[in-house]
């Protein structure tokens, strides 16, 4: 049996020297007793052994299986240097794939390199730095105290070291104590486990850490997760928490007490553009402008422009679409675009004449989502169309048509009160809620969105059926 002792301090560096040279020795891993110097524990039948007669191999790692094997080994496991030197044989004669989780060992490893990390970024986030130099020191000291899970302290002082270069600073762990003096980093073995006393500014931390702490967002487990209770006692603004956790929750009901009652100023500002417009003197010819300027939802801010209706100001039919899209939007006429060209096919083969009647949609401005330089349409939802109804039930009051086509779910939502169930709807008259009939038909642009021929070819067969249909109940 092999005897392998690796110092205290660096030991991942003299672990890997080891490694090595067992390795191009040809020494076995079940044949290496691995032990940290300082242990007072040995192993009762643990003697040289003579060197294996054996061929020895060179080790070649990936630069990944290399940093995860030296951050597990900053693990507390005593099994983790045989562990790390059976997977790195393994791993060189091809026998293992490196992250193979269905191998114990590797699993194990790969868990254990996860714990470190993760008690390291701890270290980085909890150690607090306590004051000690001299007042007409060149260079301002601080010390700290510290008890990770691991022995991680070599692989997390260089962050330190980075991040705190210009003053001098000791970290010290129950294992080894960090040093970092004139811009050099150093270690040695922890000796006592002193804490450094408290100075002043710890005060105004946790006046500040009282002052930042948000009743209202409290969530318990989920600080406890991030901060757990074993770091606590090093922590000085720890002592706080618990009161600060019960008295939470009247802090919480003080706040929204003390909440402003009176609106802010800029919502004078927003509610004359919530107020409806006047309507006297307004005509079907006139809407334009006022659509325009329309702001009673957020959809005439984006869009290019208003979409008002067009046809005759007496006709006896009013079709309504759903919405424009982004042809209507950049011309400012409706039905243009391509299910306009589906509308107008179905209108000419059902013997209907566009500009008999008045063509206009339930919600007057473009919804789209912006996706690189297209423009894709979004529904309505039920607030906007409720928005724009206003405008839609003033058409009607002065067109005055005999029947009313509603095109799609938003026009029937807007007309009937409800969208639902159009394809069972569609060809049924209802009545309007000024006694109106209205016929319901699905959109045009259900026909393009049909993934076939065929499909396609029948919706457009029935849309025509329904302008057909609409036509005749028009000139009764």
């Amino acid at each position: 049996m092999r005897t392998v002792v690796v110092p205290r301090i660096g030991t991942v560096a003299a672990w890997r020297d080891h490694a090595r040279k067992l390795a191009q020795q040809g020494v076995p891993a079940d044949r290496v007793l691995w032990r940290v110097g300082g242990d007072d524990a040995a192993d009762l039948f643990a003697r040289d052994a003579p060197v294996p007669d054996r061929s020895g191999r060179a080790l070649k790692l990936a630069r990944q299986a290399i940093e995860s094997l030296e951050t597990a080994l900053c693990h507390r496991d005593p099994e983790r240097f045989a562990r790390a030197y059976d997977i790195v044989l393994r791993l060189s004669d091809g026998t293992l794939r490196w992250g193979d989780r269905s191998d114990p060992s590797m699993h194990r490893l790969l868990l254990q390199e996860k714990a470190v990390r993760r008690d390291i970024h701890k270290m980085h986030a909890f150690v607090r730095f306590r004051e000690v130099g001299r007042p007409d020191a060149p260079r301002r000291a601080f010390a700290a105290w510290f008890e990770p899970e691991h022995p991680i302290t070599e692989a997390a002082a260089p962050f330190f070291a980075r991040r705190f270069g210009d003053m001098d600073w000791i970290i010290a762990t129950p294992d080894l104590t960090a040093r970092f003096e004139d811009g050099a980093l150093s270690f040695s073995v922890t000796e006592t486990g002193d804490r450094p006393p408290p100075d002043a500014t710890e005060d105004l931390w946790r006046t500040y850490f009282a002052s930042i702490f948000n009743p209202a967002r409290l969530m318990v487990s989920a600080m406890t997760s991030e901060m757990p209770h074993k770091y606590w006692k090093n922590l000085p603004e720890a002592a706080l928490i618990p009161e600060l956790i019960r008295t939470a929750p009247a802090r919480a009901r003080a706040m929204q007490d003390a909440a402003p009652t009176i609106p802010p100023p800029h919502v004078d500002r927003l509610r004359p553009q919530r107020q409806l417009p006047d309507t006297e003197g307004l005509t079907l010819a006139t809407l334009k402008p006022a659509h325009d300027a329309c702001r009673r939802c957020p959809i005439g801010v984006c869009a290019t422009q208003a979409v008002a209706g067009e046809g005759p100001p007496d006709a006896a039919l009013m079709i309504v679409g759903e919405q424009p899209g982004d042809a209507e939007d950049l011309s400012g006429r409706p039905f243009i675009g391509p299910a306009g060209q589906v509308f107008d096919r179905c209108a000419q083969a059902a013997g209907l004449d566009r500009s008999a009647a008045y063509v206009t949609n339930a919600v007057k401005h473009f919804k789209f989502q912006p996706r690189g330089k297209r423009r894709l349409h979004q529904r309505p939802t039920t607030d906007e169309i409720a928005h724009c109804r206003w405008w839609l039930d003033l058409e009607r009051q002065l067109l005055r048509p005999k029947l009313i086509l509603a095109l799609g779910a938003t026009a029937a939502e807007a007309l009937t009160g409800s969208g639902a169930g159009l394809l069972k709807r569609a060809g049924t008259v209802e009545a309007g809620p000024d006694g109106v009939p209205i016929l319901l038909s699905l959109h045009p642009a259900h026909v393009l969105r049909l993934p076939d021929a065929a499909a396609r070819a029948r919706a457009e067969a029935a849309l025509t059926r329904d302008l057909a249909q609409a036509r005749e109940l028009a000139l009764r």
